[in-house]
């Protein structure tokens, strides 16, 4: 593939993403999304066809911006764990991954340019609940659990993989591990709750120490995804900060357990969000991914872009 182990952020690229997947299918396309599976509206034409306009629309900041588009898959919800509990079998989780990359490299050929890159990213979810995992596994266990995903990855010809909403650093080791073991690019995406540590208790600075001991330096970069500036500006200081590389922050101020139980959209203010990411460019010197989570659309990212433009 035209990027695979060269990815233009690591070189200073300004980049998007695309904002929150699951939540404006659920909310704004009415889309019933089991488990959060945002692969399951692959089933349907109205899921395709409102999955394709979700990501055409990113395309479009991203080349009206004149950044690179970072695509992710919609795979969060599929490995085997919950692909089980779904009733879908290997051969079709597997068939999902092909369809996924093959999908994103058509979105490619049509809006790609030389002065905005497309990436294809092969989106890993954890094997438990994205906020309070009640199983945790140790990093050789999650490494054998991860490793299918990212192998499919590897032979549809995905650029590089990224664990998102990562809860504890033992999972992200298992990972970065497994991608290691095929020489694909590896993004660790952690978590926060309202206190700027993750879930598990662990700060920032010691997960991402640990998956860096563990892997020798083995993550192309890190992410904080699923909260809201707020919840981690204040510990952004440090020279491990210089391994974060990207953010995709929800718009809400709501914490992990109220979003959890929350039956209607929060989707903040997007030019404030945008406003805070301008703030944050300047606590983290190698930021070039930014795109958004939980509630956050196409409305969030032309803000941000707006405000971070240099």
């Amino acid at each position: 593939m035209k990027y695979r182990n060269v990815l233009p952020q690591l070189a200073g690229q300004q980049m998007i993403t695309d904002g929150g997947l699951e939540t404006t299918l659920i909310f704004h396309n009415g889309i019933d999304l089991p488990l959060f599976a945002a692969f399951k509206a692959l089933e349907s034409d109205d899921g395709l066809a409102a999955m394709d306009a979700y990501m055409e629309r990113f395309a479009k900041i991203a080349v009206d911006a004149k950044r690179g588009f970072v695509m992710d898959t919609p795979t969060w919800r599929a490995s085997a764990r919950w692909a089980a509990e779904l009733g879908m079998p290997q051969d079709g989780l597997r068939a999902v991954h092909r369809e996924a990359i093959c999908t994103l490299t058509r979105l490619r050929d049509r809006f790609e340019t030389d002065q905005c890159p497309f990436v294809i990213n092969g989106v890993i979810g954890p094997q438990d609940d994205g906020y309070a995992p009640a199983r945790v596994m140790k990093a050789a266990q999650a490494e054998t659990y991860h490793a299918a995903q990212i192998g499919w990855f590897d032979e549809f010809g995905a650029d590089m993989v990224s664990a998102i909403t990562m809860t504890y650093s033992d999972e992200a080791i298992g990972i970065a591990s497994a991608a290691k073991t095929k020489s694909m690019p590896v993004a660790i995406a952690f978590t926060v709750e309202i206190d700027g540590r993750l879930p598990s208790g662990e700060t920032l600075a010691d997960a991402i120490r640990a998956v860096d001991e563990a892997t020798d330096d083995y993550p192309a970069y890190y992410m904080i995804n699923c909260a809201h500036p707020d919840h981690f500006a204040h510990v952004l200081h440090g020279d491990w900060t210089k391994r974060i590389m990207g953010l995709r922050a929800n718009a809400s101020r709501m914490s992990h357990a109220e979003l959890d139980t929350s039956d209607t959209l929060d989707d903040g203010d997007p030019v404030e969000l945008g406003q805070l990411y301008s703030g944050l460019s300047a606590l983290l010197p190698h930021l070039t991914v930014m795109g958004g989570c939980c509630g956050t659309d196409h409305r969030h990212i032309a803000a941000i872009c707006q405000a971070t433009t240099t």
